[in-house]
């Protein structure tokens, strides 16, 4: 069974990546230059292990996938401006692969450095430590944050005078904002589906 606060943190960290919370920065991290996936494409490069980068797509784009590191190290020795081509070529095809895969558009390879916000670190940070802390601790700050927002925002909204229908119809869009931010919470949280996965 698994203790109340490692729900929590578990479910939290899957509302996270549904993009229910927070904008889905973690769409854009694979296609950064800086991000695993082309991370992985070096060091399959330097190693000659295309097994590397496979884990990143599916069966059905392998064949590309060992076609494309083919012809990358066939011409990388070339010289240093095919190289960085045939290199780069590799990365965009890896990540154009790997969003394919995950249903997700490909806009592109992001330069190193790109911001992806505070959870991407935290959440690279958790799997090399082991430790959800940091990231667990950045999430349920946001979230009661807002969730106390959208609360305190209903209960001033809440006294109108019966009489007064522009009043009454901000209560009511203030709960129904409320509400919408708080019904999807509980069903991650009861849902054994996104505990199970997240396991």
């Amino acid at each position: 069974m698994y203790s109340t606060n490692f729900k929590f943190s578990i479910f939290i960290v899957v509302y996270l990546i549904t993009g229910m919370i927070l904008p889905k920065t973690t769409e854009a991290h694979c296609d950064s230059m800086s991000g695993p996936v082309v991370l992985a494409a070096k060091e399959a490069i330097v190693t000659g292990n295309v097994n590397l980068v496979l884990i990143w797509v599916n069966e059905e784009q392998e064949d590309e996938i060992r076609e494309s590191f083919r012809k990358t190290l066939n011409l990388r020795d070339v010289n240093e401006q095919v190289r960085e081509m045939v290199d780069l070529y590799f990365f965009e095809t890896l990540v154009r692969l790997h969003r394919e895969s995950e249903g997700a558009p490909y806009t592109g390879l992001k330069p190193s450095g790109t911001d992806f916000g505070p959870v991407i670190p935290a959440g690279d940070h958790a799997l090399e430590t082991g430790s959800l802390k940091e990231l667990r601790d950045l999430i349920v700050r946001e979230f009661e944050s807002a969730l106390h927002t959208y609360f305190d925002d209903m209960m001033e909204a809440k006294e109108f005078d019966p009489n007064d229908v522009k009043a009454g119809r901000e209560f009511v869009h203030r709960y129904v904002e409320f509400m919408h931010y708080a019904e999807p919470v509980y069903n991650v949280v009861k849902s054994e589906g996104a505990t199970n996965h997240a396991h």
